[in-house]
């Protein structure tokens, strides 16, 4: 049994947009420590996502019908087929299936093109939300019915383990060190926790994933989760807030985006657009 196309490029998207994201500290971090330890995350990230994308194009090329719905990108395919590089830089923004929350700037809420200093800060809380999302995501599918899906999820679930330790432990030390951090650790909280929600809606690919056994259902995943943040939290002095903006849930997961993606993608996909038949 496979997975449904879109499931696997939900899960893709969401490591590729959160790697780019973390790589942008690449010779940027507060210290060299960090600098190293980020552009790791940022590789192992990515890595999962090569996985996920290969596999995503292995089931589009041995489908007639999904390979019909990718026609669009024949001019990116790789000897008449579709490939991980295919997927990663020649799909357009509405196509990307990955959280909103993966795609926001390494600051608070500003316009897509606005020059804000990064804030550590919202960087290592989203990658606190977001690890021990996937911690249990990955724990759950290495018993999908997808054999192969269930192998990346065995290797992608030690990677995330190791995510979710750095990103904790740095913010307990935001939490509980000077009245700055703390400051700057509860403001990304408050920022970036109402887009959580969108992790317990799930796309229809999710759901259809979840039914046949290929995936998990995420809403089942909730309490779990509430668990490791609220543990972490207590332990940093840190509060939650993460009732939606006015109601309102992210919907990244379904194709409906910030204006940051654009711009993320701009710059990731600029050069394999330029040269699109080039052999590296």
């Amino acid at each position: 049994m496979a997975a449904p196309v879109d499931y696997v490029l939900h899960l893709a998207d969401n490591a590729l947009v959160l790697g780019q994201r973390n790589a942008e500290w690449c010779g940027h971090g507060p210290v060299l420590e960090e600098d190293l330890a980020l552009a790791n995350n940022s590789l192992d990230l990515i890595g999962q996502a090569r996985l996920l994308y290969q596999h995503a194009a292995s089931l589009i090329n041995a489908d007639p019908a999904e390979a019909q719905r990718f026609a669009h990108l024949q001019g990116a395919r790789q000897n008449g087929q579709i490939a991980e590089d295919t997927l990663a830089y020649f799909r357009d923004t509405a196509e990307f299936r990955n959280h909103t929350l993966m795609e926001l700037p390494h600051h608070g809420p500003l316009v897509g093109y606005a020059v804000s200093e990064r804030d550590y800060a919202v960087t290592i809380a989203r990658n606190f939300l977001v690890s021990a999302l996937m911690v249990l995501v990955w724990d759950s599918l290495q018993a999908s019915k997808d054999a192969q899906l269930a192998a990346i999820a065995a290797k992608s679930l030690k990677e995330v383990r190791y995510h979710l330790r750095h990103a904790s432990d740095w913010l307990v030390r935001f939490g509980d060190g000077t009245d700055e951090s703390q400051r700057r650790a509860q403001a990304a909280l408050d920022h970036l926790l109402p887009y959580c929600e969108a992790f317990w809606q799930p796309s229809p690919a999710e759901q259809a994933a979840a039914a046949d056994g290929s995936g998990v259902d995420v809403r089942t995943l909730r309490d779990h989760w509430n668990a490791l943040i609220n543990d972490t939290l207590a332990e940093a002095t840190l509060t939650r807030h993460d009732q939606p903006h006015a109601g309102y849930v992210a919907q990244g997961h379904v194709g409906v985006h910030s204006e940051h993606l654009g711009f993320l993608l701009a710059e990731m996909q600029s050069l394999a657009r330029a040269h699109p038949t080039a052999v590296w």
